[in-house]
């Protein structure tokens, strides 16, 4: 698979190669011109772009110039609303500048599998405002969509607990129930509600 990494920075460009994973290539870019000229000439699948190159008309610009091209926006002051603004753009993924590597490798498997990637801050602020003004997620009164019906008694406690805002080690602790657990409960209900992400199965609890 084909990155194209841009950043002025030499460091940053550096670290982002470190965790690209064996089974990429990359190019890099410090100006947008010279991105621009390798997206015209490549068989690009996905842009990290350094937030402080872009602004906002130019994401947009980016994402329409070549076809199959997703983009990745990562910012060295990442915040939520910054964060909207880049998805609701059409970008793939929003992170820190400075994401640990391992990490990193994980976002491009997710935007390559056809996932949106974002820092857990963001996810969380965004299911809370998907739910916001609905009662508690499992109470009685709340309209919700039947696909929750196909849920386990467990999967159901634990997607509720996610539609609260609460990360997995959290709905460990609550549910006594280890963290690998909660993934293994959340895995088996993206699969039977047809969701992709903590947000789509939050959204199901206030339909």
């Amino acid at each position: 698979m084909n990155i194209l990494l841009c950043s002025k920075n030499e460091a940053v460009l550096k670290r982002w190669s470190g965790g690209l994973g064996e089974n990429n290539h990359h190019f890099e870019a410090t100006t947008l011109e010279v991105a621009y000229r390798i997206l015209s000439k490549n068989d690009i699948f996905l842009t990290l772009i350094h937030r402080i190159m872009i602004n906002e008309q130019q994401i947009t610009d980016m994402i329409s110039a070549k076809q199959g091209n997703k983009v990745f926006v990562l910012s060295d002051r990442p915040n939520n609303d910054e964060g909207i603004t880049c998805l609701r753009l059409g970008c793939v993924g929003y992170a820190n500048s400075y994401i640990a590597q391992p990490r990193l490798s994980l976002a491009i498997q997710a935007v390559a599998s056809g996932l949106i990637w974002t820092g857990s801050s963001l996810m969380q602020h965004m299911i809370q405002s998907s739910t916001a003004g609905s009662t508690n997620p499992g109470e009685s009164g709340t309209s919700q969509s039947p696909l929750l019906n196909k849920l386990s008694k467990r999967e159901y406690q634990v997607a509720a607990l996610v539609a609260e805002g609460l990360h997995n080690r959290e709905a460990a602790q609550r549910l006594d129930i280890t963290e690998r657990t909660v993934k293994a409960h959340l895995s088996s209900a993206y699969a039977k509600t047809s969701t992709q992400s903590r947000l789509g199965l939050a959204r199901l609890f206030s339909y």
